[in-house]
């Protein structure tokens, strides 16, 4: 079965282009293949960091959103991975409503996950009522606690909305938080996470740096690995 991967969460900011980046490097450490599709039209983070695996997709046009399904389709080995650009959830929603895909996607063979990631703001939990009351049961869901952007989820535990997901057999992940400078400096210099975990030259990470950037990567994909994607 051919899986799509859609990481979103609406709002901007809340780090969808960090998990993105993430599930990339996961399928490239574990020789999985896999297809990324960038919706940024100006800060693609796949096309940046992982543009030989990356190709551009319009949001607002259904037939360059239809390539994903097309990709999925033409080969059932290959995950693919769609990085939402914020405030892009109503024009993929029209897509999928208009063209049937959900109803669709079990005759053609294609599972499809939606990555919710989310900061430890309220805004996060009611895009995530949003997501719900807008696909209920049909979509497979996962929810990311993205504590680099936040470490107190007790507004999402609070809003009910969780358990709501829960209910219907949405997965959590967190992702924990890595030091900020660390961060920096692995965007500033465009490497992927395995160049800015192993490269050692003047413009790479610290013998320390390294080390937590390993240790970071190495828990996010525990995370995944409770997934089986």
């Amino acid at each position: 079965m051919s899986n799509i991967h859609f990481i979103g969460g609406e709002k901007g900011g809340v780090g969808k282009s960090l998990v993105a980046r993430i599930l990339a490097q996961y399928f490239i450490d574990h020789d999985r293949p896999f297809l990324g599709f960038d919706t940024d039209r100006s800060h693609g983070a796949l096309m940046r960091f992982y543009s030989d695996y990356a190709s551009p997709v319009i949001v607002d046009r259904f037939e360059s959103l239809d390539t994903i399904v097309e990709a999925a389709s033409a080969d059932p080995q290959r995950s693919i991975l769609v990085d939402l650009a914020a405030q892009t959830q109503e024009a993929l929603t029209q897509w999928m409503d208009d063209s049937g895909l959900l109803e669709l996607s079990s005759e053609l063979g294609i599972a499809i996950t939606y990555w919710h990631v989310m900061d430890a703001g309220r805004d996060s939990a009611d895009l995530l009522k949003k997501l719900l009351d807008q696909f209920g049961s049909r979509l497979n869901y996962v929810l990311v606690q993205n504590h680099i952007r936040g470490d107190n989820f007790e507004l999402l535990e609070a809003s009910g909305e969780k358990q709501r997901a829960l209910g219907l057999h949405a997965r959590v992940i967190n992702i924990r938080r890595l030091h900020e400078t660390t961060m920096a400096k692995i965007d500033s210099h465009s490497t992927s996470f395995w160049a800015a975990t192993q490269r050692a030259d003047e413009h790479a990470l610290g013998i320390l740096e390294r080390q937590r950037a390993k240790l970071w990567l190495r828990h996010a994909y525990g995370e995944i690995d409770t997934l089986h994607v």
